[in-house]
This record gives structure tokens, sequence and C-alpha cells, in this order.
């Protein structure tokens, strides 16, 4: 009884502790494209990626892209002295623009294959 005890506490520990079962950040990057051509994720005007149909590792791979923007966004918006929010719909824009017929994008609060 008390080995299964220790044994349930230690596989529960590795659970919680353990970064290999976790994405990086390039592996969310190399997974992004493929997760875009499947309608998992797609992009919204405001420069972030989003979940269109949840499934896999999409909600992960958009939480890891979404903070690497977020980030480069702010780092953006302080050198150039200008408003996170201005950067963030520069780059929505750019983002909608450049996905390519098919994908999902995200207009008006609905998602809509371009």
């Amino acid at each position: 009884m008390r080995m299964s005890i220790r044994l349930l506490l230690l596989a529960a520990a590795l659970l919680v502790a353990s970064p290999t079962w976790a994405l990086s950040l390039n592996q969310a990057m190399g997974a992004l494209p493929e997760a875009k051509a499947a309608g998992l994720l797609g992009e919204r005007p405001d420069g972030y990626v989003g979940v269109v149909s949840p499934g896999g590792d999409a909600a992960e791979i958009a939480r890891l892209i979404n903070e690497a923007r977020r980030a480069e966004y702010q780092r953006l918006a302080a050198e150039n002295g200008i408003k996170l929010r201005d950067v963030e719909a520069i780059a929505g824009k750019k983002a909608l623009e450049r996905t390519p017929s098919g994908q999902y994008i995200q207009l008006n609060g609905v998602w809509m294959p371009k």
C-alpha cells in the first residue's frame, strides 16, 4: 500500500515537472504552418493566432506563438515610440493579407476561410 502511494506521488511529480512533454517555441513555430493548413489555427486582426478548431496541440501552439509575437510587438512599440495596440493592428493587417487562400482568418469575430 505504501509503495503504491509512493509510486503515485512519484508519477504525479514527474508529470508536473517534466518539460519533455511541453512544446518549445521552435516546435510551435515548426508546427504552425501545418496547424493553419489543417484549419486548427488562423490569423486574427489583432496580430495574434487563434484556435479555430480545438485539437492536438493547437491551443499550446497558439499560446507559444502569441507570447513570442507579443514580446516582439512590445519591443517594436517601445523602439518606435508607438502604442502596442497600433503595432498589433499593423501586424494583424499584414498577417491577414499574407494568409493563403483556404486558410482561416477572423473577421468581425467570425472565423472564415480566406
